[in-house]
């Protein structure tokens, strides 16, 4: 099996990069999900000290906007050849969504998402249009909505997070953790947890929080600094990385109009307590994954979600000062319902990605992988 145990140092380089030519070098690529009949969205993928596998997803669902989402967790102790089947881990009552993963250096799991009810206009406008959806599927949209009363739907919608300090087996209650984006926290090199996101529901922050007891409380730590003309508003979806140098990078998608679709980049060189003006890395493609190789480079991974239509990748020598050219993990894809990728460095240098896709000529989503490698 392999190992995601590492040692390296980093790579700097002053000025411009001077890059050469890389590219991602596939192996394989393949479906992962269990259940075919089930669309899937939003994965993160993330490695044990131990070596073993946890992937979450939002699972259960009949489509991209639905009210069946929950949360759910495959393991693989074969470094991605072979998944356990699904276990719900969260199920809120109403819509599940984005789900995160991290093991922290205490060897607690912790699991992130956030709920929604923007299905709730789909199910009133079918049930103001009798015989506009099938019967069976509008009792369906009906059972699951009428699970909880209006005002629990109202007090549930929120951004969540479970704990557990057995690998697994049981997990806490959720509550909340103030910020939310799709792949979760990190942990810090000084042992704090630390959230790149945004709030949803409960208020209009964009920036940081921290705990400094394994995730079990939450302090807002700062917000993210709004670059002259943007409105903090469509800033969406942050994920952070710490530099071996004690730099943290953090990646932005952008709906502003200047830069709309790309990522914005940010960095903070006092453990986060300030931040530079975010700016445009000339980057089309979103949201995107930060991972830190054992050689000291960055590693991004994002959707693309124009052709070609897949994921793909870059790296940086110097902290995030430069990024490569586009490295592509996938560009088969037949819509745009796809990306969110997460990804992970085995120690020989090999790494695993792990997305969504709605696969041509079906209405689900599933989980895809591919193993690849960074050649120059």
């Amino acid at each position: 099996m392999k190992s995601t145990a590492f040692a390296g140092t980093a790579i700097l380089v002053s000025g411009q990069a001077s890059w050469a030519a890389v590219k991602a070098e596939v192996s394989e690529r393949r479906v992962i999900s269990q259940n075919p009949g089930r669309y899937h969205g939003w994965p993160t993928l993330a490695a044990r000290v131990s070596g073993q596998l946890l992937l979450v997803c939002s699972g259960g669902r009949e489509g991209h906007v639905c009210p069946f989402g929950r949360v759910e967790l495959m393991r693989s102790d074969d470094s991605g050849l072979s998944w356990s089947f699904p276990r719900v881990v969260m199920d809120g009552g109403i819509d599940d969504r984005d789900a995160g993963v991290l093991e922290t250096s205490s060897g607690a799991m912790l699991i992130t998402t956030f709920t929604s009810n923007a299905y709730e206009p789909m199910l009133a406008a079918a049930e103001a249009k009798p015989g506009s959806w099938d019967e069976k599927r509008l009792e369906r949209w009906q059972a699951a909505h009428n699970r909880l009363s209006r005002p629990a739907r109202k007090a549930s919608l929120g951004v969540w997070m479970i704990r557990s300090t057995n690998g697994g087996i049981t997990w806490s209650g959720r509550y909340r953790s103030i910020l939310n984006s799709p792949h979760g926290p990190i942990e810090l090199s000084d042992g704090r947890i630390f959230y790149a996101g945004k709030q949803l529901w409960k208020g209009d922050k964009v920036g940081f929080a921290q705990s400094v007891d394994d995730a079990q409380t939450w302090e807002y730590l700062a917000d993210l600094p709004v670059r002259d003309g943007d409105d903090k508003a469509n800033y969406h979806e942050l994920n952070a990385i710490e530099c071996e140098s004690g730099r943290i990078v953090v990646h932005i998608r952008n709906h502003n109009k200047k830069n709309s679709g790309e990522t914005l980049q940010s960095h903070s060189t006092d453990g986060g307590k300030t931040w530079s003006t975010p700016r445009s890395i000339g980057v089309w493609g979103l949201p995107s994954h930060l991972q830190r190789l054992g050689d000291g480079r960055l590693l991004m991974s994002y959707g693309h979600r124009r052709n070609p239509l897949g994921n793909q990748a870059r790296v940086s020598n110097d902290e995030g000062k430069t990024w490569s050219a586009a490295m592509v993990i996938s560009g088969d894809g037949h819509s745009g319902d796809l990306g969110y990728p997460s990804t992970v460095e085995f120690a020989d240098g090999s790494l695993l990605s792990v997305w969504y896709e709605r696969m041509k000529n079906s209405p689900n989503a599933v989980l895809r992988q591919a193993d690849w490698t960074i050649k120059s």
